[in-house]
């Protein structure tokens, strides 16, 4: 079924603890991705058999399980090792990671009970397809199962698994802790499976940093350009691949305004939507200084790798660029169309215009009337305005309120929105069947605020 290659099982054992998932009592499969099975060349057996591996009941022929260690910065705050506290990692197939999220308790798990409810189970397994979907580098869901057992949170809830794939779940906090612990043979071993893994082409420490920040730059406009929001930006969610990583209190804007926050743990904002791209520097700067260990001239390679962290500014600005010219249909932006496009922006927070029917329907909204005539203007020399806006404007997002919705009736043991959810969401930049779903909340349905699940 699986063709386990497990590349990561083969760097010093100091990077992870290995270890099977606990086994649950009644496992029950939710949903598995037939289309993502088949690119990785997975076989499909019988659903109880999926249910028994997915859960972590049955371990697969070649899986090596393990939980990886790491740690980070959280808020901006260290801690210096944080680590798969609920998640094992079976191994690689294709060149890619197969990890059970809500396995049970790790060496990591600190106070936690390494299990997660059915909720964020589902939010992860909904949003991160739909990002796929939308064309952004991100984790994909493979499967879920429910376990047949409570977990404590607020209150008493189903338990559930799911099943991550990722190009890896090395994050920035993977570096910081080796580097922290001043372990340079094992900075210098991650740092060369990095490499061979993720950016072959790269040269060394150098190379690498170079890569990872073009990467983040990327996906950071693409993140702006849907108006999605993290909600938890920490060192230990940043993938070094470039791929979104750890859906937990994420959130798609509604009403455009820059300073939203979602998240019930982003007290302060740090997060919030406009923030995410100075993060993104932030959190490349302490990786950045978790390289630096493995220079042979440290003061040079400040200077050095200052700049390249500084150079995520233009990298960034040039996607933005062009994600935001394409929503209003200019095909190749230059410098005075950000212009145009913050002027727009402006409107739409002055009138609390929704993020993503604005765009999807630029051409029968009522604007302002000397912005239309400017944007008219510009469009005049572009070959084909009308596909290179479609292209760019999903008709549909994994909106709040339709998600707490769709768990809303998981959770009474009705899936059928969370299967009709993943389906429309497959196909973002088509009107869907139902129309609904591209309506935003009522205002008593709005979503004030987002949770981890943890």
């Amino acid at each position: 079924m699986f063709a386990f290659d497990n590349s990561y099982a083969r760097l010093p054992d100091r990077l992870f603890t290995r270890l099977d998932p606990t086994p649950v009592a009644e496992p029950r499969l939710i949903a598995f991705n037939d289309a993502l099975a088949a690119e990785l060349g997975i076989t499909k057996p019988n659903n109880e058999t999926l249910a028994n591996i997915f859960s972590g009941n049955e371990i697969p022929d070649g899986a090596e399980p393990l939980a990886q260690l790491y740690a980070g910065h959280q808020f901006g705050h260290w801690n210096p090792q944080l680590g798969d506290g609920r998640a094992i990692l079976l191994g690689e197939v294709a060149g890619r990671d197969i990890q059970l999220k809500g396995s049970g308790r790790t060496p990591y798990s600190r106070m936690g009970d390494g299990r997660a409810w059915l909720g964020p189970v589902l939010r992860e397994y909904v949003v991160s397809e739909a990002m796929h979907a939308l064309g952004i580098p991100t984790t994909r869901a493979l499967a879920a199962v429910t376990t047949g057992e409570p977990v404590f949170r607020e209150a008493e809830l189903p338990g559930a698994i799911l099943t991550r794939v990722a190009a890896s779940h090395i994050r920035v906090g993977t570096f910081q802790i080796l580097a922290a612990r001043q372990d340079i043979e094992g900075l210098q071993a991650l740092t060369d499976h990095a490499i061979a893994r993720h950016y072959p082409d790269a040269d060394g420490p150098h190379g690498l940093l170079t890569a990872v920040v073009k990467a983040q730059a990327q996906l950071i406009a693409a993140w702006m350009s849907v108006g999605f929001i993290h909600g938890v930006m920490n060192t230990d969610n940043c993938a070094i691949s470039g791929e979104t990583i750890d859906y937990g209190p994420c959130a798609f804007m509604d009403d455009y305004h820059p300073q939203t926050v979602f998240s019930s743990i982003d007290q302060m904002g740090r997060y919030a939507y406009a923030n995410q791209p100075q993060i993104a520097v932030w959190n490349l700067a302490q990786f950045a200084t978790a390289l630096l260990p493995l220079m042979p001239d440290q003061d040079a390679a400040i200077e050095d790798f200052t700049a390249l962290v500084n150079g995520f500014a233009d990298h960034y600005q040039a996607a933005w660029l062009r994600r935001f010219g394409a929503k209003i249909g200019i095909s190749d932006p230059g410098p005075d169309d950000a212009e145009l496009i913050g002027r727009l922006l402006s409107w739409m927070v002055e009138t609390r215009a929704d993020f993503t029917n604005t765009f999807r329907a630029l051409d029968s909204v009522d604007l302002p009337a000397e912005w239309q005539k400017d944007w008219q203007d510009r469009l005049a020399s572009e070959p084909d305005p009308a596909a290179t806006t479609a292209a760019a404007n999903p008709a549909i997002i994994p909106r709040n309120h339709r998600i707490e919705a769709m768990i809303a009736a998981a959770l009474d043991g009705d899936f059928a929105p969370f299967h009709a959810l993943n389906e429309a969401l497959s196909r973002p930049y088509e009107d869907p069947e139902d129309r609904t779903l591209k309506a935003p909340p009522e205002p008593e349905e709005v979503v004030q605020a987002t949770f981890c699940g943890t």
